[in-house]
């Protein structure tokens, strides 16, 4: 079994390679390469810019009739990425840059203008010093002026280096914190006074509302009406509110008004009466004593002043009738 990924290959001892067919390709025949675009370019179909870097899966061939110095030139075929139009472009070994061919603007480049620029200036001048020596004497002298410009600004350079060296960091930073510390205390001395003023006013409101409480309390208390030994007393106190008067209130008059009148009163004996001892009184009639009336005695449940007055219809029914 032979060995896996030799460089080694076996020929036999009859290998004739003139006997190997040769294929035939054309001369302009194409292979597929994976490049970058070589610049900044925009597509004419579209608008598309396509930037320099972006990678594509080109086509690239050879320019026929087209040589430099022995160098054969090639060509490369892209799409845009947006209309997939055809783009094509070849390299230029002359100037070592690449030119656009057909399908797409390649875009203002300030760095090679400058480039080209600088070339020509430089080719004027060698023009101008190879047939005058004067001119040769002049751009020496601007030159030496040119570099002692340029080293007087180095050197002021390094001096402003040197004074920014000198200062200290450390210092600075260490000094803004300071300044943060006290900046936070005053600011907390701040809120601590005003805290206290806030303490101090609602301690004086809270003097002044006890001290209106106080005052309030020693103020003197409206007089109590006097206590009466007779609970009814105060009806007599009282305003009566007027009432209808009855046809036998016309000429006998109330009971409690005119007690003169109300000694004529006789009460009706009940059962009750006559089973009370002869010993006591009927309370009715110690109403009326010496024109004067007596002393309220407790009155018997069932004895009202209705009833006094059925009693006194009941005596004028029996004295008309004797």
């Amino acid at each position: 079994m032979s060995e896996r990924k030799v460089l080694n290959k076996y020929y036999p001892p009859d290998f004739d390679p003139s006997k190997i067919p040769k294929l035939k390709l054309p001369k302009d025949r194409q292979y597929v390469v994976r490049l970058m675009a070589p610049f900044n370019m925009r597509c004419k179909t579209c608008g598309e810019y396509i930037y320099k870097g972006k990678k594509f899966n080109a086509r690239k061939e050879t320019v026929q009739n087209e040589v430099y110095l022995g160098l054969p030139i090639f060509r490369f075929y892209i799409k845009c990425t947006r209309c997939l139009a055809e783009i094509t472009f070849k390299t230029d070994p002359e100037n070592t840059d690449y030119t656009m061919e057909h399908g797409a603007t390649r875009n203002f480049q300030a760095e090679k203008l400058l480039e080209e620029e600088e070339k020509r200036v430089q080719k004027e001048r060698e023009d101008e010093e190879l047939n005058n020596p004067m001119k040769v004497l002049e751009n020496r002298t601007k030159d030496s002026k040119l570099e002692m410009e340029v080293l007087e600004n180095l050197q002021e350079l390094k001096d402003l280096n040197q004074r920014q060296a000198h200062v200290d960091f450390e210092a600075m930073l260490r000094q803004h914190r300071l300044s943060e510390e006290e900046r936070q205390k005053q600011e907390q001395e701040e809120d601590e006074r005003e805290t206290a003023a806030l303490v101090e006013e609602a301690k004086k409101r809270r003097l002044l509302e006890d001290s209106d409480s106080e005052e309030d309390d020693a103020a003197p208390a409206p007089p109590q009406p006097a206590l009466r030994s007779n609970p009814t007393a105060i009806l007599d106190e009282a305003p009566k509110a007027k009432r209808k008067v009855e046809s036998w209130e016309r000429s006998v008059g109330t009971l409690g008004s005119r007690p003169q009148l109300s000694g004529l009163v006789v009460v009706k004996k009940t059962d009750l009466d006559r089973s009370t001892p002869q010993g006591q009184r009927a309370p009715a009639l110690d109403t009326v004593k010496n024109g004067k009336p007596a002393d309220p005695a407790p009155r018997t449940s069932g004895v009202s002043s209705l009833s006094q007055l059925g009693a006194y219809s009941d005596s004028e029914d029996s004295s008309g009738s004797n």
